[in-house]
């Protein structure tokens, strides 16, 4: 039959007019089926089908590909186009070397701290997680929370601040925060909490970063942590096993050694850990220390010491997680390999280290690593194991299924109010009072700053309430929210930066504004500083010289607010009115200024011993003296 040509687009036309309307109900119902799946943190938990997901996986990866599965790398977060050579640099890596970790941090420019973005950072976690074979784990350093990288995140204060709370429940609330917010932008392990103990004052890298002296004390709080950040779908890691508190050195800069005996260790240092492991810790971190009563060798320290590793952490103290090596970048590990860098890896491996972070040349430990395995030097078992422990924690995360964060939650899940109400409530709680000469505090508040037009004149500075803010650097923040707060209840305070440069040429005008002061506040930012050169934890010479200066005229209208260190006092005898708070983080500036003032309630108490200053558990309790909307004078 012959249809003409008319008769045939008619009908063509027809049908189209029928058929596009389905097709359009077919791809909108089709891309509901095919929408992105996202994941949905939860408890963490193995499951049967996740446990089979991660072995069928081992059995079909090569070799090369297992031992990229061991190999964690920095991820600096911030926005980077795709054709940016840094995120070129970052997907070849991991694709080439089949990298199955990253370690997410930000980029630092001198003493300055290059925070990021939330959106900013789960966008490329995101872009990462799309571009690798297998999903990645992604973990971080937020020992004081996510705001430790990311702004508009909670703050917290250090960790020693959560010792002088003395509050378990805090401890966990912080863990489940930080959780909630880790897993929001696709973080999934923290490296965090710090068992260790700070026995050693002049300890320069501990120190704020752990709970406090006591074991017991400390184990609870590590214990509590984990608890929370289990709660909120985290993965947590105890670290610097066998214990870094009785150190003398930095690691990040040299060999540090725990000369202490096995008594010692069983009594001081391992038993957070064990508290750790019992609370069901998913990692433990090794330290670069030399411990001679566990491994005489003085070139094994303990990251590489299957004396330490194999035998003390698994066997005896029945650890079966993932045991992950401190950064193998570090100078502590760094400098008994300088000949052949790559076998930092090996031997790290060999002792029983599971996950290898951050070497210091990745090609050079990649190669290492595959030569060991292919002559037979860490057998294709040892590696099996490794590996497996790796692919069966994605798999509790549920990483196989979904490896995607919905970046349009961000703003329901990260920075809620409550969350950082709460952040400030526990660094107000940790407030502690350990000398008082009756005499200084509570201040007086002015009220607060009249209300004026842009670019206008406000109130002149006056010496009334002289500020001296001690810092390493004053291009930093060190200062800023404790001045804010300071101003907006004496308007005419004057507040006074000083740093090691600085403090000679500008003794003459402190000490002028001091000599002339009614109230003088010395806020001292000295916190412990991975890799920094020098003592982290003591004043340079010459503020040290100056806050002497200060004392010599003014001790009695002083008040020496330490917000890092607390062992600062037992260096200045003269010091009669000493406040700490044990972080520097801005919830401590500002709770610090509330108590200076007496507005919030002083309670917090000493988790460390001071020495000849004050025993563990000190602090001067103080109730509310605010009345009639106003700071009032204590009576003397």
């Amino acid at each position: 039959m012959n249809i003409p040509l008319i008769v045939w687009s008619a009908i063509v036309f027809s049908m189209r007019r029928i058929l596009i309307p389905f097709a359009c109900i077919f791809l909108f119902t089709t891309a509901g089926f095919t929408k992105e799946k996202f994941q949905h943190p939860g408890p963490v938990r193995l499951t049967h089908d996740g446990e089979k997901w991660a072995e069928k996986t081992l059995r079909k990866l090569t070799v090369e590909e297992k031992i990229g599965q061991v190999f964690m790398i920095w991820c600096r977060a911030g926005f980077l186009n795709v054709q940016n050579p840094e995120y070129l640099q970052l997907r070849d890596s991991m694709q080439k070397y089949h990298v199955g970790s990253f370690a997410m941090t930000v980029h630092v420019d001198g003493p300055y701290l290059m925070r990021s973005e939330p959106y900013e950072a789960a966008e490329l976690l995101n872009r990462l997680q799309s571009d690798s074979k297998l999903p990645l784990l992604f973990a971080a350093d937020f020992e004081r929370g996510v705001s430790m990288r990311l702004m508009g995140t909670t703050v917290f204060p250090h960790a020693m601040a959560f010792g002088a709370d003395a509050r378990l429940e805090d401890a966990e609330t912080f863990g489940r925060i930080t959780a909630e917010e880790s897993r929001a932008i696709g973080i999934h392990w923290n490296f965090f909490p710090d068992a260790d103990v700070n026995s050693n004052p002049a300890n320069p890298i501990i120190n704020t970063r752990s709970f406090g002296e006591d074991p017991k004390q400390v184990g609870a709080l590590v214990a509590a942590y984990i608890k929370g950040a289990h709660e909120g779908g985290m993965l947590v890691t105890a670290k610097h096993f066998p214990g870094h508190g009785e150190t003398a050195t930095d690691s990040h800069l040299g060999v540090a050694s725990v000369t202490v005996d096995r008594a010692h260790l069983d009594s001081i240092e391992l038993p957070p850990f064990r508290e750790a492991i019992a609370a069901g810790v998913d990692s433990v971190m090794v330290a670069h220390v030399t411990v001679p009563a566990l491994d005489s060798d003085p070139n094994h320290v303990a990251t590489i010491s299957p004396a330490v590793v194999s035998d003390l952490l698994e066997k005896q103290l029945g650890f079966s997680g993932i045991v992950v090596s401190d950064a193998l970048d570090m100078a502590g590990l760094t400098r008994l390999f300088a000949a052949n860098i790559g076998r930092a890896a090996v031997e790290a491996f060999k002792a029983g280290d599971d996950l290898l972070l951050i070497p210091a040349d990745l090609p050079a430990s990649y190669a290492a690593m595959l030569q060991a395995v292919k002559s037979g030097e860490i057998s294709q078992e040892r590696l099996d194991r490794s590996v497996l422990k790796i692919l069966k924690t994605k798999a509790s995360l549920g990483l196989q299924d979904a490896r995607m964060v919905d970046l349009s939650a961000l703003d329901k899940s990260v920075g809620r109010p409550t969350n950082i109400a709460f952040g400030q409530q526990v660094a107000e709680s940790a407030v502690t009072l350990v000398r008082d000469n009756g005499k200084v505090l509570p201040l007086k508040s002015k009220g607060t700053i009249k209300g004026t037009l842009p670019y206008t004149t406000k109130e002149e500075t006056h010496n009334d309430v002289v500020t001296v803010v001690f810092s390493d650097d004053v291009r930093t923040e060190s200062g800023r929210a404790f001045a804010r707060e300071l101003l907006s209840r004496v308007p005419d305070a004057n507040v006074i930066y000083v740093d090691p440069r600085i403090a000679p040429g500008m003794s003459n005008e402190v000490l002028k504004a001091v000599n002339e002061a009614k109230a003088v506040l010395a806020a001292i930012y000295v916190v412990p500083t991975a890799g920094k050169v020098g003592n982290t934890v003591a004043m340079p010479d010459t503020t040290s010289a100056l806050l002497d200066q200060v004392l010599d005229r003014a001790r009695n209208k002083t008040a020496v607010i330490s917000l890092g260190n607390p062992y600062l006092a037992a260096s200045f005898p003269k010091i009669e009115n000493y406040m700490c708070t044990f972080s520097n983080a801005s919830v401590s500036e500002i709770a610090a200024v509330k108590a200076l003032f007496g507005e919030i309630p002083i309670r917090g108490r000493l988790p460390v011993s001071i020495p000849n200053v004050a025993q563990r558990g000190a602090g001067i309790e103080r109730p509310v003296q605010v009345a009639n909307g106003g700071s009032v004078h204590a009576q003397k």
